[in-house]
């Protein structure tokens, strides 16, 4: 009786709970009956995966905030790399997550179990020296960006450009009137889709902020009206407490459980927290205002290490603004208000917006899973 293949895998937020579910999905019609075990969230439990600790434990951003949770995260870390060491899989994958998978990656790839890693840390934004850890931690590195397999090939470490699944699920001409008549708006509304993020944290920081941009929109547009997608309860009573600390509850506002995608597509243009949602908006083809807000000292070591003058995806990847950041002071109410004023009425720039993000799109669409999973393969043992 042939022995059932195991594969450890770890993801440590939304994003990384997409790409593994899409990942197990494809490699299990590649290998039927392959086991998945260890870290991930509710997409990758609906695949069949057993789940060791909850993702949530490691959605936790910037040094301050680790700092916080540093003790339950490196003791996860432990447990974990002890029970694969006494439970051996036959591969580890990690789906993104570095400053907490690439210790383990190293640990396990040290014992004989091959690591792929899915998802290049931005050594090319910042903290480049990790490279050298890389190499001793990963076995085969899995790259979403087309700037990225460049950095591994010169440094010997064997690397794939598989695309973004995002670029695989998102249509490319997204049906806006379509979407507008499901949710009951105007055509004709201008209507702004407000995205604060999806943890907790990124929440408080930029709520008060986004209220106040609404309220200084609804000065110059009368008509605006606002979407809110909120990706949990705990987020949503969040807004909701600083919409009612600011006397705000008759702003035309919408708050949605989820479905931030059709609130983009919906939306005229889009007010969106930098991440993974920035390239979202560009595949759905939005005019966009980046924004963020961290601690003052993650801030400070941030721009410290920064090689780029970029945070936003869509950025990064034209390798030039072609959208504007807003962060940290320069974040205000007043400022982005302004910023999405001037978007909202120019049909020139939002016309080149769309074709520039088209091109983005066609880039990134490599039917990404299956091209991941191919590359997996030859690490698995033969059936």
């Amino acid at each position: 009786m042939t022995q059932q293949v195991v594969i450890g895998i770890v993801a440590g937020e939304a994003s990384g709970d997409l790409l593994g579910s899409h990942l197990i999905a494809a490699l299990k019609v590649a290998r039927p009956g392959v086991k998945f075990v260890g870290i991930g969230g509710p997409r990758m439990q609906s695949e069949g995966m057993e789940i060791l600790f909850p993702m949530e434990k490691l959605a936790v951003r910037g040094y301050v905030e680790v700092l916080r949770h540093y003790a339950e995260i490196v003791g996860i870390r432990r447990k974990l790399r002890a029970h694969f060491l006494a439970n051996r899989p036959d591969l580890f994958i990690a789906v993104d997550a570095p400053d907490f998978n690439l210790d383990l990656e190293l640990a396990l790839k040290q014992r004989g179990i091959p690591t792929i890693h899915y998802v290049s840390p931005s050594i090319w934004a910042w903290r480049g020296e990790r490279i050298h850890k890389i190499k001793r931690a990963v076995s085969h590195m899995l790259a979403l960006f087309p700037h990225e397999p460049g950095i591994y090939q010169q440094a010997g470490v064997p690397v794939d450009f598989v695309g973004h699944p995002l670029a695989d699920i998102i249509p490319i001409r997204p049906k806006r009137a379509e979407m507008r008549e499901t949710m009951r708006i105007p055509l004709k509304a201008k209507v702004f889709a407000f995205l604060p993020g999806s943890r907790q944290s990124e929440v408080k920081q930029l709520a008060l902020t986004y209220v106040e941009t609404a309220k200084l929109i609804l000065k110059k547009l009368p008509d605006a009206r606002f979407l809110v997608p909120l990706a949990t309860r705990e987020t949503r009573m969040i807004f909701q407490q600083v919409l009612f600390d600011q006397d705000a509850q008759e702003l035309p506002l919408t708050m949605l459980f989820g479905h931030a995608q059709d609130a983009m597509i919906a939306a005229d243009t889009v007010l969106v927290a930098s991440g993974t949602a920035t390239l979202e908006a560009a595949l759905l083809k939005r005019p966009m205002v980046i924004t963020y807000r961290m601690p003052a000292f993650t801030w400070w070591l941030m721009k410290r290490k920064s090689y780029q003058p970029y945070f936003g995806l869509p950025n990064i990847l034209c390798e030039r603004f072609v959208v504007p950041e807003l962060m940290q002071e320069d974040a205000t109410p007043e400022n982005l208000a302004q910023a999405l004023l001037n978007l909202v009425n120019d049909d020139n720039a939002v016309t080149q917006l769309e074709q520039v993000f088209t091109e983005l799109h066609l880039t990134l669409r490599q039917n990404t899973a299956q091209k991941a999973a191919a590359a997996i393969l030859p690490y698995l043992p033969n059936a």
